[in-house]
């Protein structure tokens, strides 16, 4: 055993540093990356053009389907013109016949089917009147009652008439109306409505 004696002090398990330590310093700390969760995603600032340019493509193909819309609109089938009109007074009835000749054309490309022919008059005091034509068998009557009706009259147009596509036709109808002779003649409009089948919009003549 040795005979030296014994430190007072412990040893310590760990080694002192100093200036010939061979210690390494802490590593820096990594730098902080920033992450926006908007961009990641993108939002509608980012994303959209510009209002402005949103707008003026808005505009434009409001502007393409009103001209498609204008075009394709619903038309008539037919057009024409009324040609003659003669009236004779019913004596004592306050009433008088009217014929009618017109001429019908059919400006489609299917066969016009008449569905009902009907005639309107507006009276020097605005009043409206109309009525139906005739039934065609009836007009041979009349004309030998009122042969004035006759003179210039055409054969008879009647519901149940078919065009073909492209055609025109000339032709006459009677109607009534609950006037003098007199308050017809100062009228201020007379128009022939024709309703065909399957169609929305009848062919008005003036």
């Amino acid at each position: 055993m040795s005979d030296e004696p014994m430190s007072d002090h412990p040893m310590s398990d760990h080694p002192r540093s100093g200036p010939g330590s061979d210690t390494s310093a802490p590593p820096p700390p990594e730098p902080i990356t920033e992450f926006h969760i908007g961009e990641e995603f993108g939002t509608g600032r980012r994303n959209l053009p510009p209002a402005r340019i949103v707008l003026i493509c808005l505009a434009a193909v409001a502007v393409v389907v009103g001209v498609l819309a204008f075009k394709e609109r619903q038309k008539p089938q037919g057009a024409g013109s009324i040609n003659i009109v003669t009236a004779a007074e019913v004596p004592g009835q306050d009433m008088i016949l009217v014929a009618i000749t017109f001429t019908l054309r059919n400006t489609a490309e299917k066969p016009l089917w008449i569905h009902t022919l009907k005639a309107q008059f507006t009276s020097s005091d605005d009043k409206t009147y109309d009525d139906d034509a005739a039934s065609a068998v009836d007009l041979d009557r009349y004309y030998q009652a009122f042969p004035v009706l006759k003179e210039s009259s055409e054969r008879p147009f009647s519901p149940e008439t078919k065009l073909p596509a492209g055609a025109e036709q000339r032709g006459t109808i009677m109607v009534s109306f609950k006037v003098t002779k007199e308050a017809f003649d100062q009228r201020k409009s007379l128009t022939v409505t024709i309703q065909p089948y399957d169609e929305v919009l009848p062919v008005v003549l003036k």
